[in-house]
C-alpha cells in the first residue's frame, strides 16, 4: 500500500504541469484522464490496444492467409482420391474399296455409333481401380457379319494393388501427410505471429505512456525555471539581486522550452508506431485520430520463477515448434523413402463381360459349309438384351497377374533414403541447438528482469534525494546563501531523476512483457 501511494504521488505531481490529471482505480491503478479541451482523443487500454491490433494489423491479415493456403493444399492433396469420370461419345463412317471376296459387296460402308463411360480412382492403399461400360451400334454392307446392324456392350475392370513398394506408403498418401504437417505448422506461425503483435503494442503502448509522463516532467522542470525567473525579477526589482542574474535565468527558461518541444515531437513519434500496429490504414481518419494511453506503466514487484519459465518456453515456443513439425515431416518422407527401397511387386486384376445383339442374318448352307449361303430369315435382339448378357454374367473374361520390378545395384531409392536419413539427424541436431538457445535466451529475459526491478528501486531513492536536494537549495536561495546556478543545477537533476525513474519502471514493464513473450516465440 506504502508503494502504491508513493508511485501515486509521484505520477500526480509529475503529470500536473501538463494540466493532465491523475485518478486511481479501486486496485490503485494509475488512470489518465484527458484534459477537457482535447476532444478529438480516443482512450485506450492496453488490452484495448492489443484486441484493435488483432482486427486490423495488416501483418495479422497477411498471415491469417497461409493457414487457408495450407487448407487448400490438404484439400489437393486429397483430391487425388476423389474418381475420375469419364464419358465419350463417337460416331464414325467409312466408305472405302472392298478387298475382301467374302464381304459380297465392291464397296465397303461402315458406319459406327458408340459411347464409352468410365470411372478410375486411387485407392487410399496405393491401388488404383478403372471401370469401364461401352456400347456401340455398327452397320455395314459386309455379307458375312451375323448382326447387321449389330449391338454391342461390354464391361470391363482393372484393379492395380502394390504388394510392398507403395503399399504402406506411397506418393499421394505422403503429400497429404506433409500437407497436414504444413497447416499444422501455418497455426503454429499465426500464433507466433500474435504474439510478436501483442509483444509490440504492448511495449509500443508503454513507450508512448512513458512520453506522456516526460512531457509533463519537461513542463515541470520548465515552470521551476519560469519561477525561478520570476523570483529573480522580484529580487532585481528590490535591488537585492544584480540584473546580469536574469540572463542566465532567462537562458534556462529556453533551454527547457526546447526539452519541451523534443518530448512533444517523441510523443508525435510514439503516437505513430502504436497507430501503424493498432489501427486499419484505410480508415479516414487514421492519421487525424489522437491516442491517449488509460494507464501509465506501473511497478508491480514480480518474483521470477526461472525453471518454470524455461520448461514453458521448451515445450511452447513456436520456433522449436516448427523444427519439431519439420522432423515429423522428415519422418514422413523417411517411411517413403525406405519403401521406395523394397521391390516393385503389383497384383493386377482384369475382369469383363460381353454382349451383342441387332438384327441376326439366318442363313443358308453355302459352298463353305452351314450359315454361309444367302439370308433365309432375320431375327431381332434388343439393346436390353445384350445388357441382360453383361449383367448377368454370361460372357466373362479375367486375368490376373504379378508384376515384379527389382533394380539390380545401387538405386536411386536408396541414395534417397540416405540422403534423408542425414536431413533427420540434421534436424535432430538443430533442434537441441535451438532449444539451448531458448533456454538461453528466458535466463537473458529473466536477469533484464530482475536487474530492470532493482533500477526502479534504486532511481526511486535518487528521485527523492533529488526532491529533498531542490527544496535544500530553494531554501538556501531565498535565505541568500544559494545560488540561481545550483538552483537550477538541482532542478535538472531533479528532472533527469524523475525522467530516470520512468525510463526505469518503463523499461521494467517492458521487460516483463518481453519475458512473458519469450516463453512463446523468439523476441527479436
Amino acid at each position: 500500500m506504502r508503494t502504491s501511494m508513493k508511485r501515486t504521488c509521484l505520477l500526480t505531481m509529475v503529470l500536473a504541469a501538463s494540466g493532465t490529471t491523475l485518478s486511481v482505480s479501486a486496485q490503485g491503478a494509475g488512470q489518465l484522464t484527458v484534459p477537457a479541451e482535447q476532444q478529438q482523443v480516443r482512450r485506450l487500454t492496453v488490452d484495448d490496444a492489443v484486441r484493435l491490433a488483432a482486427e486490423n494489423n495488416l501483418g495479422i491479415q497477411i498471415a491469417r492467409y497461409d493457414p487457408q493456403i495450407e487448407d487448400l493444399n490438404v484439400a489437393q492433396a486429397r483430391a487425388s482420391y476423389v474418381p475420375s469420370f469419364t464419358s465419350t461419345v463417337q460416331s464414325s463412317s467409312r466408305t472405302q474399296p472392298n478387298a475382301n471376296f467374302l464381304a459380297g459387296a465392291i464397296t465397303a460402308n461402315d458406319d459406327t455409333f458408340a459411347n464409352s463411360t468410365g470411372l478410375a480412382a486411387s485407392l487410399p492403399w496405393g491401388g488404383t481401380y478403372d471401370i469401364g461400360l461401352d456400347s456401340s451400334r455398327f452397320q455395314s454392307n459386309n455379307f458375312s457379319s451375323t448382326f447387321n446392324p449389330s449391338l454391342r456392350s461390354s464391361f470391363s475392370l482393372r484393379v492395380t494393388q502394390p504388394l510392398f513398394r507403395n503399399f504402406k506408403i506411397d506418393g499421394i498418401r505422403q503429400q497429404l501427410q506433409v500437407s497436414q504437417k504444413n497447416r499444422e505448422i501455418a497455426d503454429v506461425q499465426l500464433r507466433e505471429s500474435l504474439t510478436a503483435l501483442s509483444r509490440n503494442v504492448r511495449n509500443a503502448y508503454w513507450s508512448l505512456a512513458y512520453q506522456i509522463a516526460s512531457l509533463a516532467v519537461a513542463r515541470q522542470s520548465l515552470e521551476l525555471a519560469q519561477a525561478s525567473l520570476r523570483n529573480t525579477r522580484s529580487r532585481i526589482e528590490i535591488g537585492t539581486t544584480p540584473p546580469i542574474d536574469e540572463i542566465a535565468d532567462q537562458a534556462e527558461v529556453a533551454q527547457r522550452q526546447e526539452a519541451v518541444i523534443v518530448a512533444e515531437a517523441q510523443i508525435a513519434t510514439s503516437e505513430d508506431t502504436l497507430r501503424a500496429l493498432i489501427y486499419n490504414p484505410s480508415s479516414p481518419d487514421f492519421w487525424s485520430i489522437r491516442i491517449q494511453p488509460d494507464t501509465l506503466p506501473t511497478f508491480a514487484p514480480v518474483v521470477v520463477n526461472l525453471d518454470a519459465a524455461i520448461a514453458r518456453a521448451l515445450a511452447r515456443r513456436t520456433d522449436l515448434e516448427q523444427v519439431r513439425k519439420s522432423l515429423e515431416i522428415n519422418d514422413v518422407n523417411l517411411r517413403f523413402q525406405r519403401n521406395q527401397t523394397m521391390p516393385d511387386v503389383t497384383a493386377v486384376f482384369d475382369y469383363g463381360l460381353a454382349g451383342i445383339g441387332g438384327t441376326r442374318i439366318e442363313r443358308g448352307v453355302g459352298t463353305l459349309g452351314p450359315g454361309t449361303g444367302e439370308p433365309i430369315g432375320f431375327s431381332e435382339r434388343s439393346f436390353t438384351a445384350v445388357l441382360g448378357d453383361v449383367f448377368k454374367n454370361n460372357f466373362p473374361t479375367w486375368t490376373a497377374s504379378v508384376n515384379i520390378s527389382y533394380p539390380i545395384g545401387r538405386s536411386q531409392q536408396e541414395a534417397a533414403l540416405a540422403r534423408t536419413r542425414l536431413q533427420r539427424t540434421q534436424s535432430q541436431a538443430q533442434l537441441r541447438n535451438q532449444q539451448l538457445q531458448v533456454e538461453t535466451e528466458v535466463r537473458q529475459r529473466a536477469r533484464q528482469a530482475e536487474t530492470n526491478q532493482q533500477r526502479v528501486q534504486s532511481t526511486r531513492v535518487s528521485r527523492e534525494l533529488q526532491e529533498r536536494r531542490l527544496e535544500a537549495e530553494q531554501r538556501k536561495l531565498a535565505a541568500g546563501t544559494s545560488t540561481n546556478f545550483l538552483v537550477f543545477q538541482a532542478q535538472r537533476d531533479l528532472a533527469v531523476a524523475r525522467n530516470n525513474e520512468l525510463r526505469a519502471i518503463l523499461d521494467y514493464n517492458q521487460s516483463l512483457v518481453d519475458l512473458e513473450t519469450v516463453q512463446e516465440v523468439p523476441v527479436r
